[in-house]
């Protein structure tokens, strides 16, 4: 799982712990019965990222109290820049809400209230427990275990549209860094390179692995770590840590360090569609147990779906079967 177990990483397990604690305290009958679910449920390893009406506890059913405990453990999971972002994917919806009414589309209810929190087991016990926020184009979950964080994938974040294109917000683009270092990173290439890159004719109409449980794509495709320049390779590096530094760093500077020392060079980078921002395209990161996606097709390729897995250990299975295989095998 490669996640430290510096004194900086539990102290803010502990803050963690502490915050989830309140809110399955302060919740009464009728909450507890859509906020708290037990680890093993099959309800744990069910994400998704349209918008409809999801099992947990919605934040316009929540008190002040709960809510500032929900964002307490968002601020702790994640880094400042990514539960920014969060907070700014939460708040489009009511951009996007004006969009449709203009545009006159009838789709799904468009509110910053309709985002969900869910605890698994239960955060006093020294049994895993873990915690889940998720909502229209937000899917987070982080997995414990006594003092350790056992895994925060799958970690997706998406947005419509991608860039505003007029009001007060014109020329916002919540996610720009990862799709700007990847423009770089494929116009940088030569020809031949652009050709080993390229994975699909077309691009793909949302991320290849939707909302699966486990990824089971089998073949890592595009072009590899040793077939990229040197400053090609930086850029690379700097789109992956774009993904894992979604994470509070005090919770994932290992895993980041792990990744750079033993995966990059078993990493190959994949590409289809256009090369320039406004056209429609796909990137997909693989390499080890590092799966990154994004998918930028929909809403005229201005409508971003992206998302960071561990193929073995999403919603901690890796660290839960090799605990059950050492323990629990006769």
């Amino acid at each position: 799982m490669n996640f430290s177990s510096s004194s900086k990483n539990k102290s803010t397990i502990k803050k963690m712990q502490e915050a989830a604690s309140s809110f399955y305290d302060n919740l009464d009958a009728k909450a507890r019965n859509k906020a708290l679910f037990h680890y093993l449920d099959g309800e744990r390893i069910f994400w998704y990222y349209p918008p409809l009406n999801r099992h947990g506890l919605p934040l316009k059913d929540m008190t002040k109290e709960l809510k500032s405990l929900v964002f307490t453990l968002l601020e702790t999971g994640l880094s400042s820049d990514a539960f920014n972002q969060t907070l700014q994917i939460i708040n489009h919806e009511l951009i996007l809400k004006e969009l449709e009414i203009r545009e006159n589309i009838k789709t799904f209810v468009r509110d910053p209230e309709r985002y969900y929190f869910t605890i698994f087991g239960n955060p006093k016990s020294k049994d895993p427990w873990g915690w889940r926020f998720e909502g229209h184009h937000v899917s987070i979950h982080f997995s414990i275990w006594s003092d350790k964080i056992i895994s925060v994938t799958p970690l997706f974040l998406g947005v419509n549209p991608a860039e505003v294109k007029d009001g007060d917000s014109k020329g916002l683009r919540i996610l720009k860094k990862r799709e700007d270092l990847a423009f770089e990173l494929v116009n940088s290439m030569s020809k031949d390179q652009h050709h080993i890159a390229t994975i699909y004719e077309n691009t793909p109409k949302d991320i290849i692995t939707y909302n699966s449980s486990r990824v089971t794509v089998p073949v890592v495709e595009g072009i590899s770590w040793d077939e990229l320049k040197i400053g090609q390779q930086k850029l690379l590096k700097l789109l992956i840590a774009e993904y894992v530094n979604q994470v509070n760093p005090n919770l994932v500077k290992s895993k980041l360090e792990y990744l750079e020392s033993n995966t990059l060079k078993s990493v190959k980078f994949g590409w289809a569609g256009g090369i320039n921002l406004g056209e429609a395209y796909y990137y997909r990161i693989h390499g080890g147990n590092l799966f990154i996606e994004l998918d930028n097709y929909q809403s005229g390729a201005n409508h971003v779906h992206s998302v960071w897995r561990d193929v073995e250990n999403d919603f901690a299975q890796d660290v839960l079967r090799k605990h059950l295989l050492s323990y629990h095998v006769l």
